[in-house]
């Protein structure tokens, strides 16, 4: 473009005009900087219309077509979602948003993303049109060819009008359509550019206690929603404990609580988890926090050197405890089709004494001869630990079990293949985070310092606002405030929100899902990008409750 130091003088229609004047009449639509299309120029003033010279005028330089206005567009920005986008490649244009022409379709090759497709389109109140050709307007998704990309990952690049999301697998793919989501209810556009996004932790997610409290379906399955969208992938289940089992049983339906998910429940939550590309993690906790089990057969409940009953530890000296739990095992391995079962092993009252040996003399006899004149109580719950874990690995799952149910200097050990779920270092004995990491244990942070929602906030609980977890929590936060050093942080699996029903009356279902959002929000972000977040956390918080 000319500047003030090169004017040169042409003739239009007759009429002298500088070359600054001639570019205010031409270069019309240039961009004004604030992301959308310039006003249309204008003649400046002095400038009119002459009619054609006569032949006989002095010979005039051609005329100068006038370019077609076009618009020009400020460099466009990351869509704002929850959790953010880990990287955004900025480019000019007006975005994306949905048209009276737009539809969802599937690429050709990748029509196992229909269902991705049919609920994408269903939130955005346009249609799906399946493997059909992209037409302007239209959102296209993709799998990418093998070695597109790590999994969860994917791509979304929004330009002349279209959005494509692909990925390696349909779970990313279904992030990308999460992203789309947001970016509409944030900001009324997908914007131009490339999104490039994938997480940070294989499992995210939330853990909740049905056990003492009853949540109903439709509850369940609104947070399976909420966690969709916020990537999250993993919901632990948590249905047996001292005051309930509340999922059907056909092997022993006595132990069932009268408030109870029946199990076509169950498998509706699971077939809307699964849509999701959540997995649900079922969890029978044992040997201890058994007390509605042992409601039912008290014969089998612990009890020490006097006869005192000990509440929801079971006798596992007596081989009838361990039928009647591998029953149950077996039958909700059946019943959940995810990899993982969680078989508790926390808080075994029998090793909460000073002297278990003593207190407790049928469990001290039964290890010895089971494991050898050395072993003690510990081994026979380590052993119990790990045939339960054999039992689920029958049934084709890993195994997950609460910190406080590995021991150190016995002579049985935790099987390696066992998931160590780190919640506490406040129980007695409690081993810090760094011996499960130094053994080589793959961990998963359920961190009571930051991530526990205990219903009625005892033993110095309080409820989580999120700003505690999106300030100073990380996933290498695994006991109190204190990060292990990052060395360790591959072994680190990822992190879940837990809400705990102590006090289950505390709160109802309503004020429970209103506490939890920011919190949950909050983990999101953690657990997805491990960068320190852009925005500060009035600005996140506010975020959040746009995109939900």
């Amino acid at each position: 473009m000319w500047n003030s130091a090169h004017r040169r003088t042409g003739r239009i229609g007759g009429v002298a005009v500088t070359a600054a004047a001639l570019i205010a009449v031409t270069a019309t639509g240039c961009g004004t900087g604030s992301g959308g299309p310039a006003g249309a120029g204008t003649t400046p003033p002095g400038v009119t219309s002459a009619p054609p010279a006569s032949p006989e005028a002095s010979p005039t330089l051609s005329p100068t077509p006038t370019p077609t206005p076009t618009r020009t567009y400020a460099l466009s920005r990351a869509p704002a979602t929850v959790p953010a986008v880990r990287a955004h490649e900025a480019a000019r244009g007006p975005g994306w948003k949905p048209g009276p022409t737009s539809s969802v379709v599937v690429a050709e090759g990748s029509e196992a993303l229909a269902d991705e497709g049919r609920l994408l389109a269903g939130e955005l109140k346009i249609d799906y049109r399946g493997a059909e050709p992209v037409r302007a307007g239209d959102v296209e998704l993709a799998l990418a060819p093998s070695g597109g990309g790590p999994a969860e990952s994917y791509t979304l690049t929004t330009h002349d009008n279209r959005v494509r999301i692909t990925g390696p697998d349909e779970a990313g793919v279904f992030y990308g359509t999460r992203t789309v989501k947001q970016a509409l209810k944030s900001g009324t556009t997908v914007p131009e550019g490339v999104v490039t996004d994938r997480p940070d932790r294989p499992q995210r997610g939330l853990n909740l206690d049905i056990a003492r409290k009853h949540f109903t379906a439709d509850w369940i399955e609104a947070r399976l929603r909420e966690m969709a969208d916020l990537k999250l992938n993993q919901f632990g289940l948590h249905f047996s404990d001292d005051q309930g089992f509340r999922i059907a049983s056909d092997s022993h339906p006595e132990v069932v609580s009268a408030q109870h998910l029946t199990k076509a429940e169950v498998r509706r939550i699971l077939t809307l988890a699964q849509s999701l590309h959540i997995t649900v993690v079922p969890e029978i906790d044992s040997p201890g926090h058994l007390g509605a089990v042992l409601k039912a057969h008290p014969q089998l409940q612990l009890r020490n050197v006097q006869g005192t009953p000990r509440q929801g530890a079971i006798d596992i000296s007596k081989p009838e405890s361990a039928r009647i739990v591998d029953d149950l095992l077996r039958e909700y391995a059946g019943l959940f089709p995810g990899g993982w079962f969680h078989v508790g092993a926390d808080e075994y009252q029998a090793l909460t004494v000073r002297d278990p040996q003593a207190s407790y003399p049928q469990l001290a006899q039964a290890a010895r001869q089971k494991y050898g004149a050395q072993a003690r109580v510990q081994d026979l719950a380590e052993g119990w630990l790990n045939d339960r874990a054999a039992v689920v690995a029958g049934a084709g799952k890993k195994a997950k079990a609460w910190n406080d149910g590995f021991f150190s200097g016995g002579v049985v050990t935790a099987d390696k293949g066992i998931e160590v779920e780190y919640w506490t270092g406040k129980e007695i004995g409690a081993r810090p985070p760094l011996e499960y990491l130094r053994e080589g244990r793959q961990v998963v942070n359920l961190n009571d310092e930051y991530l526990y929602y205990v219903l009625g906030e005892p033993n110095e609980f309080t409820y989580p606002t999120g700003r505690r977890i999106y300030e100073q929590w990380t996933p290498l936060v695994l006991r109190g405030t204190t990060a292990v050093p990052a060395d360790y942080s591959d072994q680190i699996l990822g992190a879940r929100l837990a809400i705990w029903c102590d006090l289950s009356q505390a709160q109802t279902q309503e004020q429970v899902a209103a506490g939890i959002q920011k919190p949950l929000a909050a983990l999101a972000q953690k657990v997805w990008d491990p960068r320190k977040p852009a925005l500060n956390w009035a600005q996140f918080k506010a975020l959040a409750d746009r995109v939900r």
